[in-house]
């Protein structure tokens, strides 16, 4: 969003579905928090989880701890979100809806994670998209990738598609990896860069969703570049920064 008043936003999508995007959405909030920033995550569509049952964004608190959590829609069947909200004979999500909960959401936070569902142009309404979602906030997108085989087409094309809306990826983060990656894992370390043009500025060890919230939360700054959380961490506070002082980096 354009707010020069408001905390940064940033939409963690994926090249896929499971592909990590939860995790990395949970440990990029507590290395941004361990740097002294409040943070919040909006989860637009969550799928596959009935009324009342722990979603993503329970996970996520789960991990990070102090973090405010939204959830704009939620549907029973573990499908596209607007398949599965046709389904189930529920109200499709709008565009405003995802916009006015996070522009509520950056007035008292220092950054706003938007994690999406699936790769960019998976549908979370009729005709609504990950893309429509960081347009219309202006915040720039984190692509989280899978490690192996097959990674390198589905991020070429997930970057493409950010850069034909406009939208700046900030980075790639490889969502799950193996302590014995590979060859394939160890090429892509070099290839993701190198072909998307987009830095990779994390590596999520595999498995560290299960480790206890303290050990998750001390170890999760490095998972990333420190030049990428320095971008984020360094930014004026959503209490010192004036209207004066526009946001720049994590907005397209």
């Amino acid at each position: 969003m354009n707010s020069s008043t408001g905390g940064d936003v940033l939409l963690v999508t994926g090249t896929s579905t499971d592909v990590g995007k939860t995790i990395v959405t949970a440990a990029l909030a507590a290395a941004c928090s361990a740097g002294g920033k409040s943070v919040a995550v909006c989860k637009p569509a969550q799928t596959g989880v009935d009324a009342g049952e722990p979603g993503d964004l329970a996970a996520i608190a789960a991990l990070v701890g102090e973090v405010d959590v939204t959830e704009c829609a939620r549907y029973p069947e573990p499908l596209a979100p607007e398949t599965a909200a046709t389904r189930a004979g529920l109200a499709q999500l709008e565009l405003a809806t995802v916009v006015d909960s996070v522009t509520e959401l950056t007035g008292t936070h220092d950054l706003t994670l938007v994690e999406g569902a699936g790769g960019v142009m998976v549908r979370l309404g009729t005709d609504l998209t990950a893309l429509d979602v960081a347009d219309a906030l202006g915040a720039a997108a984190l692509v989280v990738t899978p490690a192996g085989l097959g990674a390198l087409n589905h991020a070429e094309l997930t970057v493409e598609a950010l850069r034909a809306r406009g939208i700046r990826p900030a980075g790639l983060v490889i969502g799950s990896s193996p302590d014995d990656p590979d060859l394939a894992m160890r090429c892509n370390r070099d290839d993701l860069p190198r072909l998307t043009g987009v830095p990779l500025v994390g590596v999520i060890p595999q498995g560290v969703g299960s480790l206890a919230a303290h050990r998750f939360r001390t170890a999760a700054p490095t998972w990333f570049d420190p030049g990428f959380l320095a971008s984020l961490v360094a930014r004026p506070t959503a209490e010192t920064r004036t209207a004066d002082q526009p946001i720049e980096g994590v907005h397209a």
